[in-house]
């Protein structure tokens, strides 16, 4: 069974006196130094000159400073800035202030699982990876509660490595709800699976595949919309809040006779051979090859794509429908 902590496990203490910096400001980023302030820590934002979330931050009442003094300055950084940066920002602002006995963090362990950033011995590194987005882990502090998180440690040269994390993880509430101790490998594979297998890609393309079977048999995309789109959110309202049998109990029995009638033919031997094969080139760094080139060539196929599934049918015939209900609060992607 998983080892997790909670409040009564974690020390503010610990981060008493720190000088903590949290580069970037976005979904995770927001969160992290809100919250590590109204737990009366000591942390600035480190952004680059020109920052669209610079003005936002400020306003907010944090202290925003460029990232290189940010790391200067800091004996504990926590790094939130897109994964595709960050070699470059290590490279750039942190290692060069890197100094024995700091702490370097992370809120995903892909860098340091796949070798882009080697951070010296002398140093501690960690994890604290929240499981909701940031906005979601940010009502929840506020509301007195908390999101679970990953916590690992991958080096501890200080010997108090644990103390520390699980000290942070209770500053931006999430040793309210639990923190799940994890290695940076496990964390980072599992997390990329869930994304491409799951979460991400196999939701996405198992939506548009009823959607088109639907529309080339002839109803109307309308129609289609709602069956496979629309409703989606209302079956994943009932696994997050009671599982799959919740689910199962929640619906008609007809529909929970559909799900074991039809379920396994859509998911078989071939997808579950294929997620396998996922989930191999993800352990092997594969994957993590492929995306890292893909970015040095400045993205041609991951722009080329995304240009391609914004223009899909199912896109075009949601956004009118959406707009017939101002109340979903719809949002527009350019």
């Amino acid at each position: 069974m998983a080892t997790i902590y909670y409040d009564k496990d974690a020390d503010l203490s610990h981060l008493e006196g720190r000088k903590i910096a949290v580069l970037g400001y976005g979904s995770q980023g927001h969160a992290h130094a809100l919250s590590l302030r109204d737990s009366g820590m000591d942390v600035r934002v480190g952004l680059y000159e020109g920052s669209p979330s610079w003005e936002k931050a400020e306003a907010e009442g944090l202290r925003v400073v460029p990232t290189t003094q940010a790391c200067q300055e800091a004996d504990m950084i926590m790094v939130l800035i897109p994964d595709t940066k960050q070699a470059q920002v290590y490279k750039e602002a942190i290692e060069p202030h890197l100094e024995p006995g700091n702490t370097l963090m992370f809120g995903h362990g892909f860098n340091i699982r796949f070798g882009q950033i080697v951070p010296p011995k002398e140093v501690d590194v960690s994890m604290v990876a929240p499981k909701a987005p940031g906005h979601r882990v940010r009502e929840l502090f506020v509301e007195g509660v908390g999101t679970p998180v990953l916590v690992a440690v991958y080096q501890d040269a200080t010997g108090h490595a644990w103390e520390d994390v699980l000290a942070y993880a209770k500053a931006i509430g999430g040793t309210r709800a639990g923190a799940l101790v994890t290695t940076f490998a496990e964390e980072t594979e599992t997390d990329l699976f869930g994304e491409q297998a799951v979460l991400c890609g196999g939701v996405s393309e198992l939506i548009k595949a009823g959607f088109e079977t639907l529309v080339e048999a002839g109803y109307q995309p309308e129609v289609a919309y709602f069956e496979t789109m629309h409703e989606m959110k209302l079956i994943v309202d009932l696994f997050y809040q009671g599982g799959l049998a919740y689910m199962r109990y929640s619906v008609s029995d007809t529909a929970e006779h559909g799900d074991y009638h039809a379920g396994r033919k859509v998911i078989n031997e071939q997808s579950r051979e294929a997620m396998k094969k996922i989930l191999a080139d993800i352990q092997s760094g594969a994957y993590a090859e492929e995306w890292i080139e893909e970015n040095a060539k400045g993205r041609p196929n991951f722009n080329a794509r995304r240009r391609e599934e914004r223009n899909h049918l199912i896109e075009k015939v949601g956004r009118q429908l959406r707009r017939m209900m101002p109340w979903l609060n719809p949002v527009e992607i350019d």
